[in-house]
């Protein structure tokens, strides 16, 4: 039985989820697990012809539950008793939410978790998406729902999706006019009077340099609808960040609203274990006085609310320069190099001035590059240090059209604040637009930094915490920070098993892997060239050490230049968002989870996004990585960087891969347990050729790369001890349709090595012949003795063997070929060759030939027993020495 509910005091937004929840779950009940807000009960009051059917949470029956959808929540201390069931086993839970993820968030089985407007969004997208037709009804109060959680589309919480889905319920029948009715009922004789005292105690302060609202009352009896007052105060007032605290009877009802970054309502309300998200929050206290939660809420304002910014606070680091000694030319290629649009020009160890990517294209221009770059470099500059305010660097870039300010500590140059890192604090971020090295592509969400060390309790072994532990206590006494990062930090956030660590030291990572070794034990292999090591634990485990590093590439496709660099220009340099967070292992900050690029928000959109438009350009297996990801995690490739592949592929970038990388690539494709769908990807991208130009996906090569998937899931169900190489299984179904010739052109395209390459050729060769024997064979309707299929299939290996079942076009082939793997090869004559020499026979043809015989007649079952053997090895010995009396078969 599915049951679709939401958290207690539903307002509209809960409802529209809900509404739109049971389109997607035909046939599930509706359940509020307590009250509703009193605008939602006026409502249903009014117009009880729009409500879907709803069962009370007591009249359900908890143990028939099989599936819960949660929508508009997270938290199991929100959704009443139904709570009580959440850790039954094999119980999905489904969730729907459009708040941040935090540490006491459910643990769902399916859903969706993304930031938008509304959870009522959420939902009503996927019916877009869908086709689904709505009922007029159904459309208003989903309507309802996106208009009272986004203030009728006017919050800064408000998103693209939230106006796209609107503008498709508004085409479904949605009536704005019961919308617009329901969300502005008149106040009540009691609301008014609430409203009055809280006009009446209004206080602004300044927080931190931020400004913030405060309003409270106390009430003898309930008053509702507490929410709308506080939309009606902040509306009346343009207050950027209001709290609203009012007694009744013996609760405190807080409710928060905020327009600026700087203050995070959902954080606040946690100090009181409410929930909510940036824009938007509120929580209830019990058992306190109101002085009581009107100091606490100041104590939370001021450690929450964001204080002034420093240049330390946001600098880059380290700092990437230029001798003084390079002409305009060498300025050009260091610009172009580092991607960046300024650069400290040194003499030595002190800075002399700043070159900018402008200054140095207009020299180039006039045909100047061979003029020194001291003769056009900024002299004059601000000189910063990490605690200069940011506001006296805005203002100094803003008066004197300046983009770069070096930040000192004495006299060392230790970061550098540039105006994309001033514009990325101030509005958080704009995805899409072009960076450099220290003005870093932002995306859509600034740098986060969350704590997830409740996941990694829940979700990691005792081993793996232990381990990781004593990664971070190797860093705290060299003093290096120490972060797990990639695909184990991913995996970690989906729930899913993944026990290859990578971690990444703000330092010498080599040094740190030696002086892990030596102190917990294990060993180390080192490449002191590219900053990396591989630790070896006691266990034989493998933990891959890096030091924070950049790439830069000399030409497209060639392989990186390394250089150290810091983490957020080392997370800079991977493949994908998803796989750019960073998770702190030192003692002090442990399970804190650093997120610049939008990977979190990516996570929960399922999403596959490249951080940069030249990524494809600079390393084209990135093309095959981003397959394998979207296949692998069901992710989708983002719709930008898919036109961005497919760019790669019409600029022949891949023709630059050498074989070996570009089998690398492939094998793990093919190596994954479900390849069929990253196979069909890469040939709908136009992939295919850079492996040959012939190969192509032709329905007779798709039967045949469908007949592996189901070949392989039988061989897995065998259990067998055989070991097996997929990825070849999987090479020869794609390589179907090519001739011999084509098929060893291939091989050598992918730089196969020579007796792989040779053996893979023969085989496939052998396995086409055979094929065309068998199919003569039951062609005639003759039978077909066990001995004859052990002498087609012995000189076959297992990954052929897989191959010629799925090329087969007769279920009567792959009967043979399982008869083959599970019987018949396993099966060997009773007596061996010291029996032979026992019985008189000296080894020689005749040996040989006598031991086939016998194996074939217990295959074909004309032996049973070791005597009938001996007794049929006899005859035939005694019947001459002919070779047709020992070598006849059938």
């Amino acid at each position: 039985m599915d049951v679709i509910t939401t958290h207690t005091n539903a307002d509209f937004d809960c409802l529209g989820a809900m509404t739109a929840a049971l389109r997607l779950y035909p046939g599930a009940l509706l359940s509020f697990p307590g009250s509703q807000e009193k605008a939602v009960r006026d409502f249903v009051a009014r117009h009880p012809e729009y409500l879907p059917h709803f069962i009370r949470a007591k009249d359900i029956n908890l143990e028939s539950i099989t599936r819960l959808i949660i929508v508009d929540c997270q938290q199991a201390s929100r959704i009443g008793r139904f709570a009580e069931i959440l850790d039954r086993p094999g119980l999905e839970i489904h969730l729907y939410d459009h708040h941040p993820v935090t540490d006491d968030s459910i643990l769902p089985t399916g859903g969706v978790l993304s930031v938008c407007g509304s959870a009522s969004t959420l939902l009503a997208a996927r019916l877009m998406e869908a086709g689904v037709a709505l009922s007029a009804e159904e459309a208003t109060l989903i309507m309802l729902g996106i208009h009272e959680d986004t203030g009728r589309l006017l919050f800064a919480s408000a998103t693209p999706d939230d106006y796209r889905v609107a503008g498709w319920l508004l085409g479904e029948g949605a009536r704005l006019t019961v919308v617009s009715d329901a969300l502005t009922p008149e106040l009540t004789r009691a609301q008014m009077g609430l409203l009055k005292q809280l006009l009446t105690t209004l206080k602004t302060s300044m927080v931190n340099g931020v400004v913030i609202s405060v309003a409270y009352a106390s009430c003898d009896h309930y008053v509702g609808d507490i929410a709308s007052l506080a939309h009606l105060m902040r509306d009346m007032e343009n207050m950027d960040a209001l709290f609203v605290a009012v007694a009744m009877e013996d609760h405190v009802y807080l409710v928060a609203r905020s327009h600026t970054p700087e203050v995070d309502a959902g954080e606040v309300m946690k100090g009181f274990q409410g929930g909510g998200h940036a824009t938007a929050a509120s929580a209830v206290v019990h058992d306190q006085p109101l002085k009581q939660v009107l100091e606490r809420l100041d104590e939370l304002l001021q450690l929450s609310v964001s204080g002034e910014a420093t240049a330390g606070g946001i600098m880059s680091t380290p700092v990437k320069t230029m001798p003084d000694s390079v002409d305009i030319s060498g300025a050009r290629e260091l610009l172009t190099r580092y991607n960046c649009n300024a650069m400290p020009v040194m003499a030595g160890e002190a800075m002399v001035g700043v070159i900018s990517r402008k200054t140095v294209e207009k020299a180039l221009y006039h045909g100047l590059g061979e003029s020194p770059v001291t003769d056009f470099m900024h002299t004059e500059y601000l000189s910063a240090t990490p605690d200069t305010p940011l506001a006296d660097i805005q203002s100094y870039m803003v008066t004197g059209n300046r983009r770069f300010v070096p930040v000192f500590e004495g006299t060392r140059l230790a970061g550098a604040v540039t105006r994309t890192d001033l514009m990325r604090y101030i509005y958080g971020g704009r995805r899409g637009q072009s960076g450099a090295l220290y003005d870093l592509e932002s995306l859509e969400v600034p740098t986060r930094i969350r704590s997830v060390a409740g996941l990694i309790g829940k979700r990691l072994s005792a081993d793996i915490r232990e381990t990781l532990h004593r990664l971070g206590a190797v860093g705290d006494g060299l003093g290096l920070a120490v972060y797990a990062v990639g695909g184990f930090v991913r995996d970690l956030l989906l729930g899913i098993d993944n026990l290859d660590i990578d971690i990444t030291v703000e330092g010498d990572g080599v040094f740190f892997a030696e002086c892990f070794a030596e102190r917990y034990g294990g060993r180390v292999r080192s490449h002191q060239k590219f900053g990396t090591a591989v630790l070896v634990l006691t266990d034989d485990r493998k933990i891959d050490v890096a030091s924070t590093r950049l790439e830069y590439y000399e030409s497209p496709g060639a392989l990186p230049t390394v250089e150290r660099a810091s983490l957020r220009h080392d997370l800079y340099r991977r493949d994908f968002t998803v796989n750019t967070l960073a998770l702190c292992i030192n003692s002090d900050r442990f399970g804190s989870l650093t997120d610049h690029f939008g990977g979190q928000q990516d996570i929960q959109e399922r999403v596959v996004r490249v951080l940069h438009n030249l990524s494809f350009v600079e390393d084209p297996t990135r093309v095959f990585r981003a397959i394998r990801f979207e296949q692998r995690l069901g992710f989708h490739i983002a719709p930008h960087t898919e036109n961005l592949m497919r760019s790669a592929v019409r600029m022949h970038l891949l023709d630059k891969l050498g074989g070996e990388r570009l089998l690398s690539e492939l094998v793990q494709i093919m190596r994954e347990k479900e390849p069929s769908g990253a196979i069909v990807r890469m040939s709908s991208l136009g992939l295919l050729p850079f492996i040959h130009p012939a190969l192509k996906l032709v329905p007779a090569t798709e039967r045949v790369l469908k007949e592996t998937g189901q070949v392989m899931a039988w061989f897995r169900l065998l259990y067998l001890e055989d070991r097996c190489e997929p990825w070849q299984v999987y090479f020869m179904a794609v390589c179907d349709g090519l001739t011999y010739e084509e098929f060893c052109d291939a091989c050598a395209r992918l730089a196969i090595p020579g007796r792989l390459a040779s053996r893979l050729c023969s085989q496939r060769h052998l396995v086409l012949t055979t094929l065309k024997a068998i199919k003569r064979r039951l062609k005639q309707g003759a039978g077909v003795r066990n001995s004859q299929l052990y002498i087609w299939f012995s000189g076959l290996n297992l990954e052929m063997l897989l191959y010629m079942a799925a090329r087969a076009s007769s279920e009567q082939v792959r009967r043979f070929v399982s008869l083959y793997l599970t019987r018949l090869r396993a099966v060997v004559p009773f007596l061996d060759g010291d029996d032979l020499r026992g019985l008189g026979l000296e080894p020689g043809p005749l040996f040989r030939r006598l031991k086939e015989r016998l194996l074939h007649a217990r295959l074909d079952g004309e032996v049973n027993s070791r005597d009938e053997e001996v007794a049929l090895a006899l005859s035939l010995i005694q019947s001459g020495p002919k070779p047709g009396n020992i070598h006849k078969i059938v």
